[in-house]
């Protein structure tokens, strides 16, 4: 008679397997700026690459990237090399273009007249220094010309008016360029930078070679690597979008959604006077991250505080919670009221 071998028991459930994002971040507290930070972001990067799919021409992923403090050295030093002298308020923004050079010179003075509607100044463009050769297949079928623009504004700008400047320029361009689907803004701003796309996180600084100048500094970094989940792998949905980089998905998205574009003439922001103009401001298509995204930068022109403009998007589950704060309640009721 055969022995029947009982199986080892385990903690282990298939219920607890799930599929979502990964992604992370890494600061210097005293906010000085190192290569490091990039260098061992990247690193944490590509440990995650089991938390993105990848394409079986095993080069092409659902997308990654990394959001960094504005490398000042770095592009003061692009910028010398073309002849560009950079003022105190000055912006890197990385643009996603179509390769039809048609559609490409629209979406260029689109922006170009947007920005000068703002007072600002357009000095350049410099055409990011990419290799495609790390690339998959499925990445190249739509991959688009990428490119960064140079804005500057006069120095006695304070850096809250130059970033509403180029909101309301980059929104404005978005909205009249709407049916161009390659055309995106991945970063327009003073502060930050983005570099991100639709390839795998080993590969990133290889496509990237801005990533390995060692005069390539940032006192932050966010990266994260995308498990496509409700939309296709898109160049412009690969994360970390403008502010944030988001793991998971949000269950109320389309009421969310809904919420937003059945008040939205109700939204008033004083230092916003062209609001009712810029509508929409969220996207209805794209992915929930993009959505949230683009309702936080708004919250965050209107000059709320990004802990509360987070807790008014993400309000806590109060009822029945003794210990929490009088503050979070009142979030909570704030954003009931408001939405």
């Amino acid at each position: 008679m055969k022995k029947i071998r009982k199986k080892a028991a385990s903690l282990y459930s298939p219920c607890f397997e799930k599929d979502s994002c990964g992604f992370g971040l890494i600061a210097h507290m005293d906010d000085k700026p190192s290569h490091w930070v990039i260098e061992t972001s990247i690193k944490a990067l590509q440990r995650l690459t089991h938390r993105g799919a990848i394409a079986d021409d095993g080069k092409t992923s659902d997308g990654c990237g990394i959001l960094i403090k504005k490398p000042d050295l770095f592009f003061r030093k692009i910028a010398n090399s073309m002849g560009i002298e950079l003022k105190r308020n000055y912006c890197f923004g990385t643009i996603f273009l179509n390769k039809d050079k048609t559609e490409q010179k629209k979406a260029k003075e689109t922006l170009l007249f947007q920005l000068r509607k703002q007072g600002l100044v357009v000095e350049g463009w410099r055409k990011v220094p990419i290799d495609k050769k790390v690339c998959g297949k499925e990445a190249l079928k739509n991959i688009p010309d990428i490119q960064q623009i140079i804005v500057t504004a006069d120095d006695e700008v304070i850096e809250s008016d130059f970033e509403k400047k180029l909101y309301v320029a980059r929104v404005q361009s978005e909205k009249i360029l709407s049916q161009d689907n390659v055309f995106y803004i991945s970063s327009l701003s003073s502060k930050v930078i983005s570099y991100k796309g639709l390839i795998i996180s080993n590969s990133i600084k290889d496509f990237y070679p801005d990533l390995k100048d060692k005069e390539m500094k940032s006192s932050l970094c966010v990266f994260h690597q995308r498990f496509s989940t409700n939309t296709l792998p898109q160049w412009k949905l690969a994360q970390p979008f403008r502010y944030l980089a988001h793991n998971g998905e949000i269950n109320t998205i389309q009421g969310n959604r809904h919420w937003y574009f059945a008040r939205r003439k109700k939204l008033s922001i004083d230092i916003l006077p062209e609001l009712n103009k810029l509508h929409p401001l969220i996207s209805g298509k794209d992915s929930d991250s993009c959505t949230l995204d683009n309702m936080l930068e708004l919250l965050l022109a209107g000059d709320m505080g990004i802990f509360r403009a987070m807790r008014t998007l993400i309000p806590p589950a109060w009822q029945n919670n003794n210990e929490i704060d009088d503050d979070l309640k009142s979030c909570y009721e704030y954003h009931s009221m408001h939405m």
